[in-house]
């Protein structure tokens, strides 16, 4: 069975600014030591499925340079390539109108690898998923279409696509961002929604396209999935099904987050932490796959640190931290107190200082003695603050330019 996979990675990430203002979304930062984008490569490639293209577009520089310096498989062989593809506009001169729009303009990419199946994923979340067993399980339905889905309330149903689905899992209704969702008739408090993933039949994907809106926006979503659950079989795959391996039992079972509000971004860093996080990350049997980052080791200076991660290159003096993630070569000098504080590659805080809640983009100095998160009208006069009071700090400069 060959496999081709598509990611669609061309996402502005627009209620993630400031932390977008010079980058797409799946090129920010996560976790310390990866970006958005490394959770989906890492699925494919202990998937198991191996030539993928990555469809980009909005501020991509960021991410065709991390791609090429941190999954540069293109050249081992004809079937081992991840390979970044900008618009080509082949179809004329216009950029991507929409997720299937992207596939269509390079349709001829897909057809020169002749799979048997597209898994066309998003870049966008926070997740480990076997796709696999998605695989095997549109194969077992003789399905032309499968669309990975979640249990999501009900509250929450009006930003996916919710599907309704009979007794074989074939979806029967699919709507874009409903104003009122259809729930779950043995659950009336959750609606099945889409994780916007879709494993197609490459024939399926070719006649699907094609006959597609060639003049208005064209999308997985709102236009191709509603129109031909008449004409083809479309399943969906429940994503609480998959047997994760090397998950623990602590764990949230089978965990998924949408990172695109600051808040959730937040949210799901936090969910790393603690001795029976959300989320381990700690996981051999499924690791994702990070930066090339050549560091020094870490130095902790008599400091106190409590459920914090601190990735390579740490430098921290006499200070305490409590619930923070740290990246790469972050400086924190004498007598600074951090809580709950997300602090990207290479920032300096210097000494005295005290933060709370706040995320730091990569390259910040910050002088001594600052006081940020504890006055909301203070730091409004400096920084963005987010709705629900976190602080967020744009990339800064870096030294080394």
């Amino acid at each position: 069975m060959k496999v081709m996979g598509v990611i669609m990675a061309g996402g502005k990430g627009e209620r993630l600014y400031p932390l977008t203002k010079e980058r797409s979304k799946p090129a920010v930062p996560f976790g310390g030591k990866y970006r958005i984008i490394d959770f989906v490569l890492s699925n494919f490639i202990n998937s198991g499925i191996y030539s993928t293209y990555v469809l980009v577009q909005y501020m991509s520089q960021s991410l065709i340079e991390y791609l090429h310096s941190t999954w540069n498989l293109g050249g081992m062989t004809r079937e081992h390539f991840i390979t970044v593809v900008p618009p080509q506009m082949r179809l004329g001169e216009m950029w991507y109108r929409g997720t299937a729009d992207s596939v269509k303009q390079n349709l001829n990419l897909i057809s020169d690898y002749k799979p048997d199946l597209v898994a066309i994923f998003g870049a966008d979340h926070i997740y480990r998923m076997d796709i696999k067993q998605m695989i095997d399980a549109h194969l077992a339905s003789k399905a032309d279409v499968t669309v990975a889905a979640l249990r999501v309330p009900l509250k929450e149903g009006s930003r996916f696509g919710t599907m309704v689905i009979n007794n074989d899992n074939v979806i029967t209704a699919f709507e874009e961002k409903p104003k009122n969702p259809k729930p779950m008739p043995n659950d009336p408090d959750s609606v099945l929604a889409s994780m916007g993933n879709y494993i197609f039949n490459y024939e399926t994907l070719v006649k699907v396209l094609h006959g597609g809106n060639e003049n208005g926006a064209l999308d997985f979503g709102k236009n191709i999935l509603p129109n031909i659950l008449k004409q083809y079989k479309v399943c969906a795959y429940n994503f609480s099904d998959q047997k994760l391996p090397g998950a623990k039992e602590y764990e949230e079972q089978n965990y998924w987050r949408d990172v695109g509000t600051i808040k959730a971004f937040w949210q799901t860093h936090m969910d790393l932490l603690g001795a029976k996080p959300r989320l381990d990350l700690n996981n051999k049997l499924w690791p994702i796959q990070n930066s090339r980052h050549n560091s020094a080791p870490s130095k902790i200076i008599e400091s106190n640190l409590q459920d914090c991660m601190i990735s390579d290159g740490c430098v921290i003096k006499q200070s305490s931290l409590r619930r923070c993630i740290l990246g790469n070569d972050v400086i924190v000098h004498e007598h600074c107190q951090l809580e709950d504080c997300i602090i990207m590659d290479a920032c300096e805080i210097k000494a005295g200082t005290r933060m709370k809640k706040v995320i730091m983009d990569r390259f910040n100095t910050i002088e001594e003695k600052s006081v940020i998160g504890y006055n909301r009208d203070e730091d409004a006069q400096h920084f963005y603050i987010d709705p629900d009071g976190i602080v967020v700090m744009p990339r800064g400069i870096s030294k080394w330019q």
